[in-house]
């Protein structure tokens, strides 16, 4: 990515720590120091300092201009998969920012449309995944995959994640870690009942890009949804589709990003 650095324009997203508000004020110097521009609402450039987390919250106050905007994650906890840079490195972020040194990567979104008995459709996008339950009672949702009925789901919820989202909860309900370059998404089951009445197929399934996966409600019931870490509550809806969105997400990366590397150090490495 090359442009003149006096016209980039960047903001900055801190978790409101006192580590994270220091580090937020002196990048801000920084950067301004090198004659960039701060813009809080249409920046070019967002640097999330605090966990992934944070750059979640970044990402959906800039979901409307995705194809504007790149992100990169300062980490002022745990090594994060989306916040990758320490605070010790801080300057030289800053520098290889003010010189243009770093190339753009794009990585899949989730598209979700939420259909409701009035007629309406909400559209969201996910970072990392959507989830459904129903609070009160066991979730049932009839699952259609690309236009074909697959099975009725009785259970405790279900999780639709992207490829970058499959190491964050995908991960903890037993679903498949998925580079996050691979077009695809991935449904994950949440406590299926399996008997000899009910059958589900157990398994994480994976769609590719050209799929879509649509959930019906076979009863009428509350539910409730999250949207990364957005917490929806639905009464009167009649479906939800998921498939991979046209858009993407875009990340400033500066130095190789060893994904299976990151993989192993947050799961299998000792400390």
């Amino acid at each position: 990515m090359k442009r003149s650095v006096n016209s980039l324009r960047f903001s900055i997203q801190s978790r409101r720590d006192s580590q994270s508000n220091e580090l937020m004020e002196l990048a801000k110097t920084y950067l301004t120091d090198f004659g960039l521009i701060l813009d809080e609402e249409e920046p070019e450039f967002v640097i999330s300092i605090g966990g992934d987390g944070t750059l979640l919250h970044a990402f959906h106050r800039h979901s409307h201009r995705l194809d504007q905007v790149a992100f990169v994650g300062i980490h002022t906890g745990h090594l994060g998969f989306y916040a990758d840079w320490k605070p010790s490195e801080l300057e030289k972020l800053v520098l290889s920012i003010a010189k243009n040194e770093f190339n753009i990567v794009e990585y899949p979104l989730l598209e979700v449309n939420v259909h409701t008995q009035s007629m309406e459709t909400a559209r969201y996008l996910a970072l990392n995944e959507a989830t459904v339950k129903s609070p009160d009672v066991t979730l049932v949702m009839d699952i259609e995959l690309n236009g074909t009925p697959f099975e009725r789901f009785r259970g405790d919820g279900l999780c639709i994640s992207t490829p970058s989202g499959s190491t964050a909860y995908n991960k903890a309900l037993g679903g498949a870690i998925i580079h996050p370059s691979i077009p695809a998404l991935q449904l994950t089951e949440m406590a299926s009942i399996n008997n000899r009445v009910f059958r589900t197929v157990g398994s994480p399934l994976v769609l590719p890009a050209h799929h879509r996966c649509i959930l019906r409600p076979v009863t009428e019931q509350k539910f409730t949804m999250t949207i990364d870490h957005k917490h929806l509550i639905q009464n009167d809806l009649t479906s939800i589709t998921f498939n991979v969105a046209s858009e993407k997400v875009r990340f400033a990366r500066f130095r190789p990003f060893p994904f299976w590397e990151r993989v192993h150090d947050s799961f299998v490495a000792n400390e």
